[in-house]
């Protein structure tokens, strides 16, 4: 298949990294000659590198990279049966691409964002043909990362789920279909971890460390959520939050945090800024945490009860299905066990339970239990 991407920064290259190593022609845009020589540089030193390794042998390793073809012109993309956009998140510069490439390419090419939470409706209303227009989300980085999540617009012809299904299988990947609201899955299912974590700072419960140190010692996750928000960056996770929150009509649930504005304002974007949560220069000492049991205990129950109260409405709201939201949490974020059957090993009267006590005492909207998990405990149910 003749695949064209159009942006050659590390979600770009790693996508045609993807695609190439699954046998497919790739044209990787970029219309900054300077990116555009940096992501061959990267890719042929990656593909190197595989093969210094034994994890695919030199021949292959040429043949990959020869398959991944470098252009600066946008109508070099215009033979391609399939363009994946991965650009900046910003909905008119996608808007105005989406229209040029309709232009260009054939009446049958599919044309495909790589959007982390941007309306997929808004963006196939700028073609004339919307219905070849769906959301192939990949996560960073993409060649490692087995989740693909898959957007349908309320336009997209619904033949085209399906097979943009087994285009995603044949890329070696895992799909997860879902319906087109702010953040998908993965990034509104996710909230909590970041957002109830910065809560329980805000209130003086605890600090950074041992927040983190609750969530990686008690629950198994790789990273807490400050580690993690460090990470990605203040400039790219506090932004989601943003979005997420404005596009579900300012949902408490959603809100975001003046702690985490104010690191965003100041320029603190974390690992990449030298400064996050943490501080990341040279002759820095990371803090301690506090390893009181029952400290540990109350903050890894306060965050993991969210995170499964969003993931069961997720479902309630008919997000996606029960097995594409866990599958979306292990495989598209490393969450230890899918959210929903660690409700169901939680015990839902449980977290109906300890959801209705955290209403009781706050009382915010943010704390407010699923109907759905009132439904199955009630009749004494599970999700699976």
């Amino acid at each position: 298949m003749k695949i064209g991407i159009v942006g050659s920064g590390a979600m770009g290259s790693g996508i045609a990294q993807v695609v190439a190593m699954a046998g497919n022609d790739v044209c990787l845009y970029d219309s900054n000659p300077i990116a555009l020589e940096k992501a061959g540089a990267n890719l042929e030193a990656t593909f190197q590198k595989l093969a210094d390794k034994g994890k695919i042998s030199l021949e292959d390793s040429e043949l990959y990279f020869s398959k991944i073809r470098l252009v600066n012109k946008l109508d070099e993309l215009s033979h391609s049966e399939l363009i994946i956009e991965a650009i900046i998140e910003d909905l008119d510069i996608k808007k105005d691409l989406f229209q040029k490439l309709e232009n260009l390419v054939s009446e049958d090419c599919i044309l495909a964002s790589n959007t982390s939470s941007l309306s997929m409706a808004s963006i196939a209303a700028s073609c004339q043909k919307p219905n070849r227009v769906i959301g192939i989300h990949f996560f960073n980085p993409a060649p490692l990362m087995a989740l693909v999540e898959i957007i349908p617009a309320v336009q997209t012809d619904p033949a085209l789920v399906s097979k943009t299904k087994s285009l995603v299988e044949s890329w070696r990947k895992l799909p997860a279909i879902a319906k087109d609201t702010p953040g998908f899955i993965v990034n509104r299912v996710a909230r909590p971890f970041y957002g109830e974590a910065i809560r329980i700072l805000e209130e003086g419960v605890a600090d950074c460390a041992t927040i983190d140190y609750a969530m990686t010692s008690l629950g198994g996750f790789r990273m807490g959520p400050f580690q993690l928000m460090d990470f990605i960056g203040h400039d790219v996770n506090y932004r989601v939050t943003e979005s997420v929150f404005k596009e579900f009509f300012y949902d408490p649930k959603f809100k975001p945090s003046f702690t985490q504005k104010r690191l965003f304002e100041a320029g603190f974007y974390g690992r990449k800024s030298g400064r996050g949560f943490y501080d990341y220069s040279e002759n820095a000492t990371q803090p301690e945490p506090n390893t009181n049991p029952e400290l540990l205990e109350k903050i890894f129950k306060r965050v993991l009860i969210m995170l499964m109260n969003e993931a069961a409405d997720a479902y309630f709201l008919n997000i996606a299905s029960v097995e594409d939201i866990d599958v979306a949490m292990t495989k598209g974020v490393n969450y230890p066990k899918g959210l929903l059957a660690w409700a169901d090993e939680f015990g839902l009267q449980n977290l109906e339970k300890e959801l209705d006590e955290l209403y009781s005492f706050y009382h915010e909207d943010r704390y407010r239990c699923s109907p759905i998990i009132r439904c199955l405990a009630k009749e004494n149910k599970t999700f699976y």
